[in-house]
């Protein structure tokens, strides 16, 4: 068998796809957890725990954890941190007696909607930097992406297979 010669090119990190998303997710989640802690003071887990619960009710800490792809521990100190300030309240699960379900608070439920209104506003100066086209390719590439990731990670033995995307 003839010897092939393999040239490698240099590792350009910033050219790197997974740190390229990694850099952009960051950025722009320090942007939402800085105004979120500033008007609210809320942290960027709180904000997740508090807009799961905020969109599907009453639902267990491991309901969270699987819609927010947060870890267990991380869900529970901002469950915890969101319970001392009122804007959730928990009660008994029925349906499992070890479980507590987490439902925003009446509080929790102003706060929520004010920084849903927010974070609207934001998403939108963010999409203000591309046109329709670019910002619908983007997010069908991206629901793309996170499906395949989850069907690579599943073969690997970390995971389940995915549901799909949501439209």
């Amino acid at each position: 068998m003839a010897r092939v010669d393999v040239v490698e090119e240099p590792f350009l990190l910033e050219a790197f796809l997974p740190y390229q998303l990694s850099v952009a997710a960051n950025r722009i989640s320090r942007l939402f957890a800085r105004r979120y802690s500033r008007e609210f003071g809320l942290s960027i887990a709180e904000w997740r725990v508090m807009a799961v619960v905020g969109r599907f009710g009453a639902i267990t800490a491991s309901v969270v954890c699987e819609r927010t792809e947060m870890d267990k521990v991380k869900v529970s100190r901002a469950a915890s941190g969101l319970l001392a300030a009122g804007l959730l309240a928990q009660a008994p699960d029925p349906a499992d007696g070890r479980a507590r379900l987490l439902r925003l608070s009446p509080r929790g439920q102003e706060v929520h909607r004010a920084i849903v209104a927010r974070a609207r506003l934001l998403a939108g100066e963010l999409a203000a930097g591309m046109d329709a086209v670019e910002l619908a390719a983007l997010q069908g590439a991206l629901a793309r992406l996170a499906a395949h990731a989850g069907v690579l990670e599943a073969a690997d033995g970390e995971g389940e297979a995915p549901a799909p995307p949501e439209p």
